[in-house]
């Protein structure tokens, strides 16, 4: 089965990200699919407005999937924008996209109300997700659940066009990561770049302690029970601690006569001994740009031929006739 997925180049990773998501990417790689991991620098530009910054950006997430465990042998790794014919494609798709099927979208009006700005790319968002996912053929669509009507859209506008022009697109299927977790960032919502409440994955040991400690906790009194439910902390412990340890830690929760200091502590010293070894991978990813470029190129060859093939068929069906011009 061919796995498709891609993640925004608009910010350093962070902890939600790999928890989130690039985790459970890798057991998929590990599982033996096909899996196609893109670095999405077009849906970028929907909030980055510096061309330096998107260019670091997009290496950053680059070595952050090497990094973390992404074998380029198992696995294509590749940049959006190294297979332009997806924009190629997300403009015919619009022009079969009902404004209805958008306008119902929640992602545009949650970006919105974070303060992005509400302009077409990121209102037309939609369809260039869907040519991303439909250019590659693909069958499964990593998402959680609340992502899961991105796949329906796609799938919606993969039917009008094969309704249109004869069965050509293959109707993609969401795989529900069902063990995604919701990582809360420093403040309790939602880790996001958007919030600024992020533990970044790369950063090191000590800035990420300082984070760790700043954390701000309830003032129950150390000798009094606390819910762990309602704890930042023990949410993050639950990341990176054993079943045994965590429920260990519940216990000392609700029995009382326990510090949040103690907690930090130890949630420090469980995500260092998950992370030092990816920061060292990094800082060696980040001496070596060539072979980061290698691996990006050689995805994007590969991606591209393989889109290039679907597009030839897509212009055939819709009658875009391209002159034989090499220059």
């Amino acid at each position: 089965m061919r796995v498709l997925s891609g993640i925004q180049t608009s910010g350093k990773l962070h902890i939600g990200n790999y928890f989130g998501a690039m985790r459970q990417y890798l057991a998929l790689q590990e599982k033996g699919e096909e899996c196609f991991y893109f670095l999405a620098n077009y849906h970028s530009l929907t909030s980055v407005r510096s061309g330096a910054e998107l260019r670091d950006y997009t290496l950053e997430v680059a070595r952050g999937f090497l990094a973390v465990g992404l074998d380029p042998v198992k696995s294509l790794l590749f940049r959006q924008s190294d297979v332009p014919e997806v924009t190629e494609l997300a403009w015919i798709l619009s022009c079969l996209t009902p404004m209805a099927l958008l306008q119902k979208c929640v992602s545009y009006k949650d970006k919105v109300a974070q303060g992005l700005s509400p302009n077409h790319g990121l209102f037309a968002y939609p369809v260039l997700q869907a040519a991303d996912i439909l250019m590659f053929s693909s069958h499964l669509v990593p998402v959680g659940q609340d992502q899961k009507q991105h796949v329906e859209v796609t799938r919606d506008i993969a039917m009008k066009f094969n309704n249109a022009y004869g069965e050509i697109l293959t109707l993609p299927e969401p795989y529900i990561l069902s063990t995604v977790a919701v990582v809360p960032g420093l403040d309790g919502r939602k880790m996001s770049k958007s919030y600024g409440n992020t533990l970044e994955l790369f950063e090191p040991a000590g800035a990420m302690k300082k984070k760790v400690m700043r954390i701000q906790t309830d003032s129950t009194p150390v000798e009094q029970p606390k819910d762990p439910d309602k704890c930042i902390l023990f949410a993050l412990l639950t990341l990176v601690a054993s079943e045994e340890e965590l429920a260990e830690w519940r216990e000392r929760y609700t029995q009382g006569g326990m510090g949040y200091g103690e907690v930090k502590k130890r949630l420090v010293e469980l995500l260092n001994e998950l992370l030092d070894p990816f920061r060292a991978r990094y800082e060696e990813l980040v001496k070596d740009p060539d072979y980061v470029e290698d691996v990006l190129r050689s995805g994007g060859q590969k991606a591209r031929a393989i889109g290039q093939e679907l597009m030839e068929k897509v212009r055939s069906a819709t009658g875009i006739v391209r002159s034989n011009i090499t220059n």
